[in-house]
């Protein structure tokens, strides 16, 4: 099977062992093979829920696919997904070796070669240790890695004081508008360093608690996050931050989307120490965030000096505006 006009499907162009189309039932492959290049580019994921449409997401809206590889909002016959499609579909996502995945299962979701995750649901077996997996899988969902290397180009400036000094930095947005992909690229300066702004790069420590920002594969980061950065892998970010302090000396520890109570103990526990910290949380303004248990604190008592809110107008990833947490007023703010 040709697999040459998914370059633009694939996160990057090259060789894989796990490549997105591999991991469909060939049914389902010859479905995806008859949509064009051009309808393909940009989709965030592939839906297969069981007895139900299939299903993609593109610019956050869902289109239902038909045999013929029509993609439309809506269609009278669209393609319903199998049982049989969900567990071959699962296999081949594990290899045929469930056993192996183990611990990722219990996460709910598999990373995949290049960063492509597929998420999945079914019924959870559960006793006094926890999760132990997902059985009788009625739904995947295949979410393509986007990486936007230099989407932070622009903003560096305001989060680096005279080429010394990085601020603590807090992004706040709302579901699907970009803040993991802004906080990895804002990582992958820090850690290589500025020439424009004649900043040479310092040590970070990142506390991928969901498995996001770095897509760990085998150990290897399938996502450009800096020469030198530094990884906790799926480990909750309190217990990551005090592993990452006590062990790797970063100057910056960078995680995502904050809000427990021992988040923020963590976090004043960075400042201590004299390290930087930036971190993302869900919230559509400052205000919202001021009136949240334990997070609320960190903004009250001017913990960041800069907080970024983002949006998905005009399009996903805009930085809204640019605040000084210190002082509540605007650095920057978004026109058209």
């Amino acid at each position: 099977m040709n697999f040459s006009k998914y370059n633009n499907f694939l996160k990057k162009e090259k060789s894989l062992p796990y490549n997105v189309m591999e991991i469909f039932p060939l049914n389902i492959r010859n479905i995806l093979l008859k949509i064009s290049e051009e309808r393909l580019n940009g989709i965030e994921e592939i839906r297969l829920r069981t007895n139900r449409p299939l299903i993609i997401n593109k610019s956050n809206k869902d289109f239902l696919i038909n045999n013929l590889g029509h993609m439309e909002t809506n269609l009278n016959e669209p393609y319903l997904v199998s049982k049989e499609d969900i567990l071959k579909t699962y296999q081949l996502v594990t290899d045929y070796s469930i056993y192996a995945f183990e611990e990722d299962i219990k996460n709910g979701f598999i990373t995949l070669k290049d960063g492509h995750r597929v998420g999945i649901c079914g019924r959870v077996v559960f006793n006094k240790s926890g999760i132990q997996t997902i059985q009788d899988i009625s739904g995947l969902n295949v979410r393509i890695a986007h990486e936007k290397v230099g989407v932070s180009n622009f903003l560096m400036k305001y989060l680096i004081n005279n080429s010394i000094e990085i601020y603590n930095t807090l992004i706040i947005s709302p579901p699907q508008c970009g803040k993991t992909t802004l906080l990895r690229d804002i990582i992958r300066n820090f850690s290589n360093g500025i020439k424009k702004l004649n900043y040479e790069g310092t040590n970070v420590g990142v506390v991928d608690e969901r498995s996001e920002i770095c897509a760990m594969y085998k150990g290897i980061p399938q996502n450009n996050i800096g020469i030198r950065t530094d990884v906790l892998d799926a480990c909750p970010k309190s217990e990551g931050i005090f592993m990452l302090l006590r062990s790797m000396s970063p100057n910056v520890i960078a995680t995502d989307e904050i809000g427990k109570k021992e988040d923020v103990h963590a976090i004043k526990s960075i400042l201590n120490a004299g390290v930087k910290v930036i971190t993302t949380i869900h919230g559509y303004d400052i205000d919202d965030i001021k009136n949240r248990e334990y997070v609320g604190e960190l903004i009250n008592k001017k913990i960041f000096q800069r907080i970024l809110v983002l949006t998905n107008n005009p399009k996903v990833g805009t930085v809204k505006e640019i605040i000084d947490g210190r002082n509540m007023s605007k650095i920057y703010e978004f026109t058209n």
